[in-house]
């Protein structure tokens, strides 16, 4: 199949625009990575609700709750970049996106839940683990390296499952996400989970390989499973991507799916071994 040249020119431009973006709110001021973590969040929970408005067209709420919504989320990233220092945090944060998770992934056709109870849900699905990636930067204060780390972990992650999948993969991994294969899925996951235990091996930073090596893997799975959630909430909603904002990559929610369900687990798996 020949490449369409401005097709690859398009996404290229947005990966590189993307990337610019990212790594200077990852590596700027602390407050320039509350300012990363707050536009994340207002654009992923504009896509999610824009996805939840076509699985329930005929559902009513107040116009004003996806405001309502971002307007809590941010007052509470501003309190937890003053004061971080919240011990519990990090172990609560592991289940609101689980919680939730679950009526989306045991339904095959629709959501049994009311769409507004759906709507609210965001907070815990999008706000919760973006606090989560705030509390794991608060860590290592600047610049944020556990949250610098686990983003390239996951795009580490799925390169590599991309890469592996393309050559040797044959047996499909989900009917969620059919282009998957359980050769590249497993075969990404050990790539990133061995690159992190020589990143680890090679460098001063003050952690052993141990915890480079947890960080990769649970990057790696959880990161799967947030893809798998957010394509299920696609196909729920009968549409392609989840929104506009990248030319040719879709919308936040199809850059940062994985992101979401990785963070709080990350999070956790960091205060207790670090």
């Amino acid at each position: 199949m020949a490449l369409h040249w401005p097709t690859f020119f398009t996404r290229l431009g947005s990966a590189v625009v993307f990337c610019i973006v990212m790594m200077a709110g990852l590596l700027l001021h602390r407050w320039g990575f509350l300012a990363l973590v707050a536009l994340i969040q207002a654009l992923c929970l504009r896509d999610y609700f824009r996805l939840i408005q076509k699985i329930y067209p005929a559902a009513k709420w107040p116009k004003a709750l996806p405001a309502v919504v971002q307007t809590m989320s941010l007052i509470i990233l501003m309190l937890l970049q003053v004061y971080y220092e919240m011990s519990a945090a990090p172990v609560m944060l592991c289940f609101w996106p689980l919680v939730a998770a679950v009526p989306l992934l045991l339904q095959k056709n629709k959501f049994a839940a009311d769409g507004r109870l759906q709507a609210l849900a965001g907070m815990l699905y999008i706000a919760m683990p973006l606090e989560a990636l705030l509390l794991l930067g608060q860590k290592h204060m600047m610049p944020p390296v556990f949250p610098l780390a686990l983003i390239l972990m996951i795009w580490t992650n799925d390169t590599m499952a991309y890469l592996v999948g393309s050559f040797i993969g044959k047996t499909p991994f989900s009917k969620i996400s059919p282009k998957k294969t359980w050769e590249g899925t497993i075969g990404g996951a050990l790539l990133t989970v061995v690159g992190a235990g020589i990143f680890g091996y090679y460098t001063n930073l003050p952690y052993g390989m141990g915890v480079w090596m947890a960080l990769a893997l649970c990057a790696a799975v959880l990161g799967t499973i947030g893809d798998l959630f957010e394509s299920k909430l696609k196909r729920t909603a009968n549409v392609k991507d989840s929104g506009t904002m990248m030319p040719g990559h879709g919308g936040a929610l199809d850059r940062f799916d994985s992101l979401l369900f990785a963070a709080p687990f990350a999070c956790l798996l960091v205060y207790l071994m670090v």
